[in-house]
């Protein structure tokens, strides 16, 4: 710990940069500590600690992150930890959860925020349940360590073993102690501790595989006399031509087309913004040929269970089936590329992809989906995939 002579002053607590453990200097601190590290993203993190004697134990305690908890108010906690324990009480009160507590305590806290039908909540749980709490599951969260975290990650070499699933369990585990942290019921987080620790599994960025866009009326010719599903031969034709992501073709509805415009609602899209899809001949052609499978549900492309969808399974299997070397969403990629080879302006390919701007200052003055541009842009597309 940096120890200071003299106390914590606001203006220290709000330039302070310089990772590090700051003690609150001078007598009355009752061990209050400011925490300070750099996040993944390299912002600075600042946090509240106190190193306090518990039954005889020293502790260290969370006293919460610093831009939620003010100076005054983290002295205050301290103080009434200090006199909690002076009479003989634990001043977490015996209320630390176990990591399994915790866990449900941030999947609830997040739900709302997830889309409809979204799997994450389920995957989370059963992740979990197969790798982290027969390790964890049951222990107070103050009493996990680093080691603890790392032997839950290299088990049975799990980490280079199951690399993306790995990766994910380490990002759930660390969100799930940056609640413990804000709660109080600890100073640290141990899983971006041992970040360091663990070798680098990634490999590199993985990309869809894609075909070249010369290639892809080839392939929607071999799909369509391919053996398979009627309904997800149209759904793969669909994607190619209107460049639309997987989930959202397959969750497409009738109601959601409009003339020659498909509308995909918010809650369908990725982004989380509704996104209009201009609709070519070609792609007009798809919806008269699923109309004729319509099975009362809503859903242009129906499944062959009642009131599903068409499984994205039944998609890959198809390409397969008809010899396509790309991927389902490789065809975006195709579409992209046609538009980079073609000399479609940037701004008109990527809004047709409905992909978000990520610089704000350029978002802020982009607020026309370019409909009429998008649609000659698709028109041409359409005509180049099925001739």
């Amino acid at each position: 710990m940096r120890t200071r002579s003299k106390p914590l002053t606001y203006a220290f607590v709000k330039s302070v940069k310089q990772p590090g453990r700051y003690g609150d200097g001078g007598r009355g601190s009752n061990g209050l500590y400011l925490r300070v590290w750099t996040r993944a993203n390299g912002r600075v993190g600042k946090s509240w600690g106190q190193r306090l004697r518990i039954h005889g134990r020293v502790t260290s305690l969370g006293l919460g992150p610093a831009d939620l908890v003010s100076l005054r108010e983290a002295r205050e906690k301290a103080l009434d930890n200090r006199r909690a324990a002076y009479r003989g009480e634990d001043p977490r009160g015996g209320g630390v959860p176990t990591f399994e507590a915790a866990t449900a305590a941030v999947i609830a806290l997040r739900r709302p925020n997830w889309k409809p039908g979204s799997r994450t909540e389920a995957q989370w749980r059963s992740t979990f349940e197969a790798h982290v709490f027969p390790r964890i599951g049951r222990k107070p969260v103050d009493k996990i360590t680093g080691r603890d975290v790392l032997a839950v990650l290299t088990a049975n070499d799990f980490w280079n073993r199951r690399r993306a699933t790995a990766r994910q369990v380490l990002q759930w585990l660390t969100a799930v102690f940056q609640w413990v942290t804000a709660e109080g019921h600890r100073a640290d987080n141990p899983a971006t501790a041992i970040r360091a620790a663990l070798p680098k599994n990634g490999g590199g960025v993985k990309h869809q595989r894609a075909i070249h866009h010369s290639k892809v009326a080839g392939a929607l010719a071999a799909i369509r006399e391919a053996s398979g599903q009627e309904s997800a031969k149209l759904c793969l034709r669909w994607i190619a031509l209107t460049a639309c992501r997987s989930g959202e073709a397959r969750e497409a509805r009738w109601e959601e087309v409009d003339g020659e415009v498909w509308t995909i609602p918010e809650v369908g899209t990725k982004s989380g913004r509704e996104h209009r899809v201009p609709l070519s001949r070609a792609a007009l052609a798809v919806l008269a040929e699923a109309s004729k499978l319509s099975d009362r549900s809503g859903l242009i492309f129906p499944g062959a269970r009642a009131g599903r969808p068409v499984g994205g399974a039944s998609l890959t299997r198809l390409l397969a089936r008809a010899n396509v070397a790309g991927s389902v969403h490789g065809f975006r990629t195709s579409f992209r590329t046609w538009c980079a080879d073609t000399g479609v302006a940037r701004e008109v390919a990527e809004s047709s992809l409905a992909h978000v701007v990520a610089n704000r200052a350029e978002a802020a003055y982009a607020r026309s989906d370019m409909l009429k541009r998008r649609a000659e842009v698709m028109e041409r597309w359409g005509e180049v995939v099925t001739r």
